[in-house]
């Protein structure tokens, strides 16, 4: 069954608590018409009890032309119960959420309220756990946000790296951590694309991210493969795509389409 957990941490003895709140129904499918050859077992260097050691260069080279369904369960069989997922449930996420859980149902889907979210993401959270049944870990900053203002002011305003920096770090980069280290992660697949930055266009399909690997299945995928893939499985988008926005993030951070987004423009006509 379905459903959304909110990890509550209580900063004063650093316990957390998981109230879980009732999700319904689900959509199946794969959306991927690639059927390549079966991936074998992947190249290592070693194995503990708690981390796996790969040889990225080989995995990276193994997986080259492999579809983002092979990709996904070539990561299953690899990580096993070590394998977690994350979702800003942002204007795109309805793929990567559908198709890994095509793949592994009942995978944890990391979620981070930073407490700044629009209104909207909340709700396009909530119909895609209800449509595909999710099994969210919901986590959130020990410090309120209103504590956090009341103690730094407005972080996201000042026009310095240190304090955006800080925020990142009590809203965004504490909770995640927290989450990846509570759930015993060691694989954690995201929906991070080339296209989206120059500094995504040297990643691998597979990358060592602190004690994780960090699996990216449709890191090739470009915005019309998105729009493809929406359609075929009839996904939404966020709903404020329609209203100009390319990326959804928190509400003082997220921005309208520019002139310079014409490649999302053209996906949805293409």
């Amino acid at each position: 069954m379905p459903r959304l957990n909110l990890i509550a941490s209580d900063q004063a003895s650093g316990n957390q608590q998981a109230a879980p709140i009732e999700s319904p129904d689900h959509l199946d499918g794969n959306g991927n018409t690639n059927q390549p050859q079966s991936i074998q077992s992947n190249p290592m260097t070693g194995v503990t009890s708690n981390q796996i050691e790969l040889d990225l260069e080989a995995v990276n080279q193994q997986l080259t032309d492999t579809s983002a369904t092979k990709i996904v369960e070539w990561a299953a069989e690899t990580f096993g119960d070590g394998l977690v997922m994350s979702s800003s449930f942002g204007i795109q996420s309805a793929v990567m959420l559908h198709l890994v859980t095509s793949v592994v149902p009942d995978i944890p889907v990391i979620w981070i309220d930073t407490g700044y979210l629009p209104v909207k993401t909340y709700r396009f959270a909530e119909e895609l756990i209800e449509r595909l049944k999710l099994n969210v870990k919901v986590y959130q900053s020990a410090m309120s946000p209103a504590r956090m203002e009341a103690l730094y002011d407005r972080l996201w305003e000042k026009n310095d790296v240190q304090s955006l920096n800080r925020y990142d770090q009590i809203r965004k980069v504490e909770p995640m951590q927290r989450a990846l280290r509570e759930l015993n992660a060691t694989g954690w697949l995201a929906g991070l694309r080339k296209q989206q930055t120059d500094h995504r266009k040297s990643m691998g399909w597979v990358n060592k991210q602190a004690e994780q690997y960090k699996i990216l299945p449709i890191l090739n995928w470009h915005s019309r493969d998105i729009y493809k893939y929406l359609t075929a499985h009839d996904l939404p988008y966020h709903p404020m795509f329609d209203e100009g926005y390319t990326t959804v993030g928190d509400w003082h951070s997220s921005r309208p389409l520019s002139f310079d987004d014409q490649d999302e423009r053209v996906s949805r006509s293409s």
